[in-house]
């Protein structure tokens, strides 16, 4: 598991308007990486507009939500609850495998892959400040709050 002093994974996916996003178009700014199993679901709407409503009390601070959505889905998603923010789709998995979030899960006695949700802090050199991993839809925010000291 990645941990604070890390240096954290690349990045490069598709957004919600087909537009390629790097971790590297946001330096010398800290990142906010949060991964979610799928758009437009009761725990991952919560946690997006959970993260939505304390984007004015985050200062400078950017929010990148990546789930395995294609761009379409996620647009919508983005329309939907007018988040405002980046989100990418990670639909090979890639992402969410370098920073180790795709994990085997089970539900109802069957295992399958998936996103387990979680997230990252990352300052403006690409290290990361804090790791959030098997983070609950409701403390992302509060958790971002917390290390940027607000």
């Amino acid at each position: 598991m990645l941990k604070a002093g890390d240096k954290a994974p690349a990045i490069s996916l598709l957004d919600q308007n087909n537009k390629k996003v790097t971790l590297k178009d946001f330096s010398k700014q800290k990142v906010l990486v949060y991964f979610y199993p799928r758009a437009d679901t009761p725990g991952c709407t919560q946690q997006s507009c959970l993260l939505r409503d304390v984007r004015k009390q985050i200062g400078k601070t950017i929010i990148i939500g990546i789930s395995p959505d294609e761009p379409a889905k996620q647009l919508k998603f983005d329309k939907k609850y007018d988040l405002g923010f980046t989100l990418l789709a990670d639909t090979e998995h890639v992402v969410a495998k370098a920073f180790k979030v795709w994990k085997k899960k089970s539900m109802y006695g069957r295992e399958y892959m998936g996103i387990e949700r979680s997230a990252f802090l990352i300052d403006g050199t690409g290290k990361i400040i804090d790791a959030w991993y098997k983070i609950s839809p409701k403390d992302t925010a509060t958790n971002l709050l917390g290390a940027l000291g607000k």
